[in-house]
């Protein structure tokens, strides 16, 4: 995921090679949550269960197999999807580049880790525009 900008001085210098070590040497170049492998075309049903080439087997969200789906009976449910790992903070610090705080995680993984601290800034960010507005009248102005 790239970095806001307004981010990007917490960010150490080195950071794409702090990422790359933990995404591809710890890692294995393969998600720590599901273990969608990254740069891989993946076969899922959108509810987490993808269909990991490698083994021939399907994952749940976290991994583990589950029963063997069969492609016909899911036909319009199946998507493909092209797996990026990122290193994501674990605390949503990004000056806390400590390894143990540093995890590889596909896009999915991702969003579903920073969910919380998602909405916590989407509230933050309305709360500033409703303040905006009832300063100078704005178009975030309260009726």
């Amino acid at each position: 995921m790239p970095i806001k900008r307004e981010l990007l001085g917490f960010y150490p210098i080195d950071w794409r090679e702090l990422s790359r070590v933990i995404r591809f040497e710890r890692a294995g170049g393969r998600c720590e949550g599901c273990g969608r492998p990254h740069g891989q075309i993946v076969w899922h049903l959108g509810d987490g269960r993808w269909f990991d080439a490698d083994s021939q087997q399907w994952r749940d969200g976290q991994g583990r197999v589950v029963d063997w789906i069969d492609y016909p009976a899911f036909g319009d449910h199946l998507q493909r999807t092209k797996v990026v790992l990122a290193t994501a903070h674990l605390d949503h610090d990004p000056t806390n580049n400590r390894p143990r705080n540093l995890m590889a995680l596909c896009q999915r993984c991702h969003l579903q880790h920073d969910r919380a601290e998602h909405r916590r800034r989407r509230r933050l960010t309305y709360r500033r525009r409703l303040a905006l507005g009832d300063l100078f009248g704005g178009p975030y102005r309260r009726s």
